[in-house]
């Protein structure tokens, strides 16, 4: 049984679409929950994982801050001597470096420094240095006594109430904030000589600017943990400072692959988590998100729901645009297929205007346009045939044994020249070289060059007619002379000076051929005589047949010249082509030629 692309087509739209949709009702909801779940996971991994990047330089940079004193010699020298050496300048000097570190960053909310030597203690808070104090029992706190034994320079104290190191600082009960202290050892680099400490506390609003930026308030939850699971940072503020008992973190701290996210059900969460471990300098610390199951599937139940919807819905549109695309699409091609057989009869005919402007139109389009260019082909082969034709039979009926001739001039030019005639010698070979050009059949496109030297050799058997009552002039630029052109469009046009130009009275008669190239890539010809020059009348009858392509049979014999160079050159190129004249009865004659620099390949070979 025979099927048609019609019918095909209709059964084939009908199954790759009512087949995928009735399987998709069945499996929407299953891959669009996975799916939103895969992406709500790794979204928000990567949302953590810039948030944690952020929260290590802007921690990277706090503990930056007591590095600034190993490059201040004069500070280094009082941690070295004490303050007590020179106890005026020594102070002044403490109080300044104080002000400036607590002013290198806004978060700060005070400063202590302990010099060892002499044990001198001084404390920043709010910009109000305290006096000079006496720490003796300094490792009695915790941090300072295990920086003593610690191999780097900085260790990094919790959330806690601000308290007032060595009772220096004045802090009222009302302004007793939660802040995160940063306890930096001062060594006597290279050695590990104890100079002092220097301890910076800092307020969480830098921290919490960060880490808002990494959820959604009151819909999930977001936590900053060190190893113990004291809260550095907590989406519950109240939770800020105390332990994690929770079993999650657990979990999440044996979690194996913590870019995948954990999930996790009990009686006060159901959800998913998902971590990032912090590295180092500040290792074992966590970042820890927790979404809910009903934010998370919350997208993908309306998801899954519209799909349905509109699955549904698309199936009954699809039924019916089917029929009317397969009816659509194969009409036009129908009508394609009936032209092709025609033209497998030899009609090169389209009967149709347009097909459309899809595919198929412009598929209709480029087979009218390929009919047309077959057609052009043709008639332009049958035209360059009978020219080819004409020329021969023109050469024919005034060829007398070419090579009788050439032999023949040879021998009287080697004549003349023993005889010392040199310009006999000379002028034979410009009709030697007239004659062989004119009279070889085997090239029909030539270059500039090759038909510049031609017109040369007739010119210059001119200048020896004329001597001194005659001067030409020959300007062709190098860019030119390699590109083809039609055999004999210049020679027809120089003869023409001399028949009608100079009507035989010649006296400071001159001739200039300009050849060069355009800023638009067409080439350029003028051919400029200064002669008798032309009425108005005939010059526009001239101008009127150029721009209309068509002689009249009474066309004065200068202008059928011309037609002849004007009909070869719109084979040739294609239309492209054009002829412009120019002159006056005040004497002088211009015929300017303008052609493409590039032929059409298909004519070359024709």
């Amino acid at each position: 049984m025979h099927w048609g692309i019609r019918k095909k087509l209709i059964i084939f739209l009908l199954l790759v679409t009512v087949l995928p949709f009735g399987a998709s009702i069945f499996i929407t909801y299953y891959q669009t929950t996975k799916s939103l779940n895969d992406q709500f996971v790794s979204t928000n991994y990567d949302l953590i994982v810039k948030g944690k990047e952020s929260i290590v330089s802007y921690l990277d940079d706090v503990a930056q801050i007591s590095t600034v004193l190993y490059r201040y010699t004069p500070f280094i020298t009082i941690m070295q001597t004490g303050v007590s050496q020179d106890i005026s300048n020594n102070q002044e000097e403490v109080r300044r470096v104080l002000a400036y570190l607590f002013n290198t960053r806004p978060e700060v909310e005070q400063m202590h420094l302990y010099i060892h030597e002499g044990k001198d203690s001084y404390t920043n808070y709010h910009s109000a240095i305290s006096g000079r104090g006496t720490y003796e029992d300094i490792f009695s706190h915790s941090y300072y006594n295990q920086l003593r034994q610690y191999e780097g320079f900085s260790l990094i104290e919790p959330p806690h109430q601000i308290y007032s190191y060595n009772n220096l600082s004045g802090i009222p009960n009302s302004q007793k904030k939660k802040v995160i202290s940063f306890h930096n050892i001062i060594r006597n680099i290279p050695s590990d000589e104890l100079l002092g400490f220097l301890s910076i506390d800092i307020n969480l609003s830098r921290i919490n600017q960060i880490a808002v930026r990494a959820f959604t308030k009151d819909i999930e939850d977001l936590y900053i943990m060190n190893e113990k699971g004291v809260y550095i940072y907590s989406s519950n503020e109240a939770e800020i400072g105390t332990l994690n008992k929770e079993d999650w973190f657990g979990s999440v701290k044996n979690q194996s692959q913590l870019g995948k996210g954990l999930e996790w059900k009990d009686s006060h969460f159901s959800g998913v988590i998902v971590s990032e471990k912090f590295s180092a300098p500040y290792e074992n610390w966590y970042i820890v998100k927790r979404i809910p199951y009903d934010v998370l599937y919350q997208g993908a139940r309306e998801t899954a729901f519209i799909n349905i919807l509109i699955g549904m819905i698309t199936l009954v549109f699809v039924i019916f645009a089917t029929l009317y695309v397969s009816l659509k699409i194969t009409a036009p091609i129908k009508v394609l297929i009936a032209n092709m057989k025609k033209v497998e009869k030899g009609e090169f005919e389209a009967d149709f205007d347009s097909l459309g402007t899809d595919e198929i139109g412009m598929l209709g389009r480029h087979f009218k346009l390929m009919i047309e260019k077959i057609n052009e082909l043709i008639l332009r082969e049958y035209k360059l045939e009978i020219e080819n034709k004409s020329s021969q039979l023109r050469v024919l009926h005034s060829q007398i044994n070419p090579h009788f001739l050439y032999n023949a001039l040879q021998s009287i030019g080697t004549l003349a020249l023993k005889s010392g005639a040199v310009k006999v010698y000379s002028l034979l070979t410009s009709l030697s070289t007239i004659m062989r050009y004119s009279m070889n059949m085997t090239e029909d496109i030539v270059s500039i060059k090759a038909e510049i030297k031609h017109v040369q050799s007739y010119l210059s058997l001119q200048k020896q007619r004329f001597e001194e009552q005659f001067e030409f002039e020959l300007n062709v630029e190098k860019e030119v002379e390699e590109i083809l052109v039609p055999k004999m469009i210049l020679q027809p046009i120089v003869e023409n000076c001399f028949k009608h130009g100079f009507d035989q009275q010649l006296e400071n008669a001159s001739i200039l051929i300009d050849v060069r190239l355009t800023n638009d890539d067409m080439v350029s010809i003028i051919v400029k005589d200064n002669g008798t020059g032309v009425s108005e009348d005939r010059l526009e009858a001239i101008k009127n047949a150029l721009r209309s392509g068509k002689f009249a049979e009474n066309s004065h014999r200068e202008a059928i010249g011309l037609k002849n160079i004007y009909d070869r050159l719109q084979i040739y190129y294609d239309q492209q082509a054009s002829i412009f004249v120019s002159g006056s009865v005040t004497g002088g004659f211009e015929v300017t030629i303008k052609i493409p620099k590039v032929m059409d390949q298909e004519v070359k070979h024709l």
